[in-house]
């Protein structure tokens, strides 16, 4: 097991002394000026062992080691299935669903990999120690903890992050995995008013986990379909879509309630009552740079039947690939009327890619769905694009999602494109690969005019070799309707048709300057041909789906709410204790979160 005694912690203790010989020239419990640093192993401020041991008596003995997987795969021994699960990483401290983000190319202190038969193990870019906390006051301690000392922290539920939000070297960890609330209710209530029927759920429950429990109520709310992500997570704070958001609205249009600790260490309610600012922050605003969230109260709605069509198309030529997505955009407003979601996954080389199609409705029988798709897939055979067996499944949403593979870890992996013509069962996430992405929301308006353009941008995009090129088919209808509600999420939502993102990979194996050329390209070099197809400037992007390189993240993120973020950050926030890489206030640090610029 990962976890550890503190005698252990002690040995860990005096291993890091040697590292790090700088000292901070930071002062405890203000603000850091340019140029000062977090306290780091070897620094004359770095807590002592005696000071560890208090924080772990004070918060009932659940401090524990962060081990990296790949050293914990070669202390204790796990099995490849053990590595590429979701479930099985989101028990551990120190491990993250992409495990790129546990490695520190940059300082070049990567550590041994899975693949790699070697006998040393660095720390990578995995905490130092994590608080398993079960109760707020664990959190509280550790806030505190590492306000009174200078640290760096992290915030993970379950590490299902594609920014690397989830964990920070030589930093101190609050773990909230094991927070398990869910909290049903008919009539919630603030104060005098009603928000009627919801869930109260904590920030350790996995989204497929929190479907059944809402089956039994006879309920359904706004969750995406990974496994692992959670709902009282980062996932709201980023707006949370939906296949269903088109009905529904997104998650940040449904959150009622935060109850979140504080960087003064204060435990609060935030709502439109109390703490309004925040709550408005909260909503859109970016995931882990506001304090750690024990629980979020969501709207739920009665439960309805849904039907999903599904279906593969092959093409053999990037040109053939690339026509293909323009069909596609001239068809994207075909399902408008019915406020139908839709997931299209491309995959593949330039020679042999696979479009995976998934859509999904409220209320239309299975045959109607198919013929609603029909001019699209024609024209898709008219290409000379091969269409596999189409299939539909009439259930609730709860049991579509439960049983459908829509991630996009495995769509990268080739996993959705394997079984063409049948949904597709699903118990896991598929994790442990080194995994990049990058987003942006393509504005209604770029689909009005000659979509052409697609099939270009598309066409260039595979031929520069992207793997990975993903729609979400997640406003309009409900989501545009909500354009009135004063949250901090951007405005660029409530005028997008879809969201796109292209994919990365690499091999464990690449060298860490390699890997830090391959990022460089897609940030600079691949993500401008998905730009290009919004037809703006910037159109904004998807904070939670997203490259933590985006050069302008202030603007693609947040758009015209970034001031007054800003704001907000400093009343709550005044010694960033809360820096997330791309999240409010972090262009104030270095791209470790650990020294002020």
């Amino acid at each position: 097991m990962p976890f550890a005694s503190l005698a252990c912690i002690s040995t860990l203790l005096l291993l890091f002394s040697s590292l790090h010989a700088s000292s901070s020239a930071a002062s405890v419990g203000r603000a850091l000026l340019p140029g000062q640093c977090r306290s780091q192993p070897g620094d004359s401020t770095f807590p002592s062992t005696s000071q560890w041991a208090a924080l772990n008596a004070s918060v009932d003995g659940r401090l524990v080691t962060a081990v990296p997987t790949a050293k914990l795969c070669q202390n204790n021994g796990c099995t490849a299935e053990d590595w590429q699960s979701s479930i099985w990483r989101a028990a551990l401290p120190g491990a993250m669903n992409s495990n790129n983000w546990e490695q520190d190319y940059a300082g070049n202190s990567s550590m041994c990999l899975l693949t790699v038969n070697t006998t040393t193990c660095n720390q990578g870019r995995v905490p130092l120690f994590a608080i398993n906390a079960t109760t707020p006051a664990h959190l509280q301690a550790g806030v505190r903890f590492a306000a009174q000392h200078n640290l760096r922290v992290a915030i993970k539920a379950s590490g299902h992050d594609f920014l690397g939000r989830s964990t920070a070297k030589d930093s101190l960890l609050l773990w909230t995995q094991y927070f398990k609330q869910k909290t049903f209710s008919d009539n919630y209530r603030i104060g005098n008013k009603s928000y009627g029927s919801t869930v109260t759920v904590g920030s350790g429950v996995g989204l497929r986990d929190l479907y059944g429990a809402a089956k039994v109520e006879g309920k359904i709310f706004v969750g995406g379909t990974a496994y692992t992500v959670v709902a009282a997570g980062g996932y709201s704070q980023g707006g949370g879509h939906s296949a269903f958001s088109p009905i529904l609205g997104l998650a940040v249009d449904n959150a009622v309630q935060y109850n979140i600790v504080l960087a003064n260490g204060e435990y609060v309610e935030a709502n439109e009552f109390s703490h309004p600012d925040l709550f408005w922050a909260l909503r859109g605003g970016g995931a882990g740079s506001w304090g750690v969230i024990t629980s979020v109260t969501y709207k739920t709605f009665d439960i309805f039947q849904a039907t999903i069509h599904q279906t593969v198309i092959r093409t053999n030529t990037s040109t053939m690939s690339g026509q293909l997505m323009a069909a596609h955009a001239r068809h994207i407003f075909d399902l408008d009327d019915l406020h139908a979601g839709q997931y299209f996954y491309l995959s593949g080389t330039p020679t042999n890619s696979s479009l995976s199609l998934s859509t999904l409705v409220k209320g239309v029988s299975g045959s109607t769905l198919i013929a609603r798709m029909k001019p699209f897939l024609d024209d898709a055979r008219a290409l000379g694009a091969e269409v596999l067996p189409e299939i539909t499944v009439t259930a609730t949403p709860n049991e579509i999602i439960a049983t459908a593979d829509f991630g996009i870890e495995s769509v990268v992996a080739g996993a959705a494109a394997t079984a063409p013509g049948e949904v597709l069962p699903f118990q896991d996430d598929v994790s442990g690969q080194n995994l990049i992405l990058g987003s942006r929301l393509i504005p209604d308006a770029a689909y009005r005019g000659n979509v052409d353009h697609f099939g270009t941008a598309v066409t260039e995009i595979l031929k520069s070799g992207v793997p990975g090129f993903l729609g979400h088919m997640v406003s309009g209808g409900k989501v545009a309707e909500n354009a009135n509600l004063s949250v901090a999420l951007t405005p660029k939502w409530r005028t997008a048709k879809t969201h796109m993102l292209l994919s990365q990979t690499w091999l464990d194996s690449t060298p860490p300057a390699l890997v830090e050329q391959i990022r460089h390209n897609f940030t600079f070099n691949s993500m401008p041909l998905l730009i290009n197809l919004t037809g703006e400037s910037d159109s904004g992007a998807y904070s939670s789906e997203a490259d933590v390189l985006e050069p302008n993240y202030q603007t693609t993120f947040f758009g015209p709410n970034y001031p007054r973020l800003s704001t907000i950050k400093s009343k709550y926030d005044p010694n960033d204790l809360f820096i997330v890489g791309a999240g409010v206030g972090s262009e104030r640090w270095d791209a470790a979160g650990m020294c002020r610029k």
